[in-house]
Order: structure tokens, then C-alpha cells, then sequence
């Protein structure tokens, strides 16, 4: 294949990715399901080259109220503050929420500072009545769910 229809096929994929997120993501839309859920975090994620963080905000019956990107960091890591994480879930009148990051390096399994984080944050939001669903870890081709995993 040619240089130029490579470049023209990487920009209707990248344009159809984005109709596509941004269709997932419409506020009112139901996040019940780990494999929607976790295609819905890939599509966002996956093919990033650098670690970033996003919240899903949920509402009681877990219909989605907005997702956001609230940590960037650098290809192997992202600094998340919990505080943040509650203030956002507070000012959004959240029920629930479901984390995700990415894993540049194609390996969705959770390292030892992705586990502490999410009991961290389940604890921090515990305490406020806010429930943390799931946490997934997303790569380009894979979606790992931590609840799925037994470590919520």
C-alpha cells in the first residue's frame, strides 16, 4: 500500500474513532456492562502514547453524567490525587464512578501502584457515599477490568 493511502486510512479511522467515542459517551447513557464499559475506555484510551486518567461520573440507576481526563502523566506513569477525584464526583452529584488509565506499553496488567490507588480512592469515596465500580486498565487491543479481577 502506498504512503499517501496509508496516511488517508489513518485519518478515516482516526475521524470514525472519534464519532464513535463521542457517540459512547452521551450523558443519560447506561454503564452497566464490563465489556461496554471497557470498549468504551479503549476506544478513549487505548492508542495513546502517554499514561492518562478518566472518570466516568454516574448518576444512582449508572447512567453516565459526564466522563472526564482529570491526570495526564508520561509513558509509564500518571500522578492521581483522589482529592480531585472526589471534588469532581461532589460537584457532578455522582452516585458511582468507574476509573480507567491506560498502559502505553501494551501490558493491561495493573502494577502495584495501580492497585494501591484504587483502594486509596475506593476508601476516599467510600466515605462520602459514592461507590467505585471498576477500575480498567486499557491498552490498544485489550481491556482489563480490576473488579473482574477481584481487586475491588
Amino acid at each position: 500500500m502506498e504512503a499517501a493511502a496509508v496516511v488517508r486510512d489513518d485519518r478515516a479511522i482516526a475521524r470514525a474513532l472519534r464519532i464513535l467515542a463521542r457517540r459512547a459517551c452521551k450523558p443519560g447513557q447506561k454503564m452497566g456492562d464490563v465489556s461496554t464499559c471497557g470498549a468504551f475506555f479503549r476506544l478513549r484510551l487505548g492508542n495513546e502514547g502517554r499514561e492518562h486518567f478518566e472518570v466516568a461520573f454516574l448518576d444512582a440507576q449508572h447512567r453516565l453524567l459526564a466522563v472526564e481526563r482529570l491526570f495526564s502523566g508520561t509513558i509509564d506513569g500518571a500522578h492521581v490525587s483522589p482529592r480531585i477525584v472526589l471534588q469532581r464526583a461532589l460537584a457532578l452529584n455522582a452516585a458511582a464512578i468507574i476509573l480507567a488509565h491506560n498502559h502505553p506499553s501494551g501490558s493491561p496488567e495493573p502494577s502495584a501502584a495501580d492497585k494501591a490507588i484504587t483502594t486509596q480512592l475506593k476508601s476516599v469515596l467510600q466515605l462520602m457515599d459514592v461507590r467505585l465500580l471498576d477500575h480498567f486498565v486499557v491498552t490498544g487491543d485489550q481491556a482489563l477490568s480490576m473488579a473482574g479481577r477481584g481487586l475491588l
